[in-house]
């Protein structure tokens, strides 16, 4: 436990066993106020998760360390840090996050959390320290990465990644499609992209994946971290298998949340070639959330991206027919996938800065 000033502390946050569990109730308020901020934020609910979604993703796996702690002031949590380190070979990345609500901004809060969070990257031999966090649109200076691609504005949030020895490495775009409007786009955009990929075909599954898919999904999920723009980002390459498929599905299976993933199958090989996914949580009134989605190199120029995102689309109106929205991110430089994304009919709602800092040995 770290005591900032007088009634202020940072302490390790407790991972219950359940939300129900006697010693919950840290983790369940963090949750709280990590939803109050980021409506603060972004200004909408769309990012909001129930402690009871957002607990399996706590748990401990073998690929990566979670390390959590919680803020505190008199007694309340005003905000959480978190650092990710992960468990690939020779591993010198750390992500990390600091949260707090705005009120408590200006007092020195914030840095005294980011000394922790060096402090733990150091401990276990981490270098590279890189995070996120959106920049809402504002009058003023503005910031531009290396890749000359977006720009977001010199806020409150950059100037503390500057102060901290940090460089905007990306920007990318959140954006979002409307689920209540016509999909008559959408239909016609999946026809062209079925006569252009005859030699595929669509398959889907929701969360756990079956076993005659597993592998595939494993290799692609393994490229997420090698073919996706990332700037000067650097990401380490992971391994994949069924174990750690099941492990990634169970986390949002255990809640009750539900993944679909829409992939591209080579017909002659059986190989899966293209995937999507998309994500909702036990609530389905609430926005959906499009995650990875990825054309295997050597089979793009098929049109498999708008065709497993169009083929996805469509069938989750059946699957959630109250959410009114699919929340997505792509890097700016990423113009392939935003192209479709746009002929779909997605529209940018806001922009995330990408930073990164690398440590003196």
């Amino acid at each position: 436990m770290t005591t900032i000033a007088t009634g202020l502390e940072i302490r390790p946050l407790l991972v219950p066993e359940t939300v129900e569990s006697a010693d919950a109730a840290d983790f369940v308020e963090m949750v709280r106020v990590r939803n109050e901020i980021y409506r603060e934020i972004s200004g909408h609910d769309d990012h909001r998760i129930s402690a009871e979604e957002l607990l399996p993703h706590y748990r401990p796996t073998p690929y990566e360390t979670r390390l959590a702690w919680i803020v505190v002031e008199d007694g309340a949590v005003i905000g959480r840090i978190g650092v990710d380190l992960p468990h690939e070979d020779d591993s010198h990345t750390a992500f990390w996050l600091i949260e707090l609500l705005r009120a408590t901004w200006g007092r020195g809060i914030g840095s005294t959390a980011y000394e922790l969070v060096e402090r733990a990257a150091r401990e276990h031999g981490r270098t590279v320290l890189q995070s996120w966090a959106e920049h809402p649109a504002a009058p003023g200076p503005q910031l531009a990465p290396p890749t000359g691609f977006g720009a977001i504005p010199e806020d409150h949030i950059a100037r503390f990644f500057v102060r901290h020895g940090y460089s905007l490495e990306q920007v990318e775009r959140n954006s979002a499609f409307d689920l209540t409007a016509p999909f008559d786009e959408v239909e016609r955009l999946l026809a062209e992209a079925r006569a252009a990929s005859g030699d595929y075909r669509v398959v889907q599954w929701f969360a756990p994946t079956p076993p005659e898919y597993a592998a595939g999904y494993a290799w692609m999920k393994s490229r997420m971290s090698t073919d996706a723009p990332a700037a000067a980002l650097e990401f380490d390459e992971e391994k994949w298998d069924a174990a750690r498929i099941a492990e990634h599905d169970a986390k949002y299976t255990e809640s009750g949340r539900t993944l679909q993933v829409t992939a591209a199958q080579h017909i002659a090989t059986g190989e899966l070639c293209a995937f999507n996914e998309l994500v909702i949580g036990k609530d389905r009134t609430e926005a959906s959330h499009q995650e990875d989605t990825l054309v295997l190199k050597e089979h793009r120029g098929h049109k498999l991206g708008t065709l497993v995102k169009c083929a996805g689309l469509l069938s989750w109106r059946d699957v959630a027919p109250q959410s009114r929205r699919v929340i997505t991110y792509n890097a700016e430089e990423n113009r392939p996938m935003l192209d479709i994304n746009e002929a779909i009919g997605f529209a940018p709602i806001a922009y995330v800065g990408a930073w990164k800092k690398v440590l003196d040995d």
